[in-house]
């Protein structure tokens, strides 16, 4: 049996829970999406301070372990909320996937030439 399309899954699993939450991220309004985009940032924040606060980022405290199960649930709720975004910008996993490959492109020519200076334009085409 062949294996499902990873990504494209998970998009389409996102998808569903997003309609059963009662977030239909397929024609929101510039407002809506405005909104939606603001929620999903606000909620990787705190999902990004959840999984900071999994490490023992706190030198002064001793009491503190490093939590590397929770840590990798933060980071899959990071996908919730990632996958929502792109959602609400109108990006299917084709369009995640093909716009990732041209800024990997982008990121290795930067360290080919060192990084020495902000190139504006160089993520344009993406």
């Amino acid at each position: 049996m062949e294996k499902p399309d990873q990504l494209r899954e998970l998009f389409r699993m996102q998808h569903a829970l997003n309609q059963r939450i009662g977030v239909n991220t397929d024609q929101m309004t510039e407002e809506e999406k405005t909104k939606w985009v603001l929620n999903y940032c606000r909620a990787m924040s705190q999902e990004m301070a959840e999984l900071t606060d999994s490490v023992p980022w706190k030198w002064w405290a001793k009491y503190q372990k490093f939590d590397e199960q929770n840590a990798r649930v933060e980071v899959v709720d990071l996908f919730h909320f990632l996958i929502s975004l792109a959602q609400v910008l109108g990006m299917s996993a084709d369009d995640v996937f093909n716009a990732y490959v041209k800024k990997n492109e982008v990121n290795f020519k930067r360290q080919d030439s060192g990084y020495t200076e902000k190139d504006h334009g160089d993520s344009k085409h993406i």
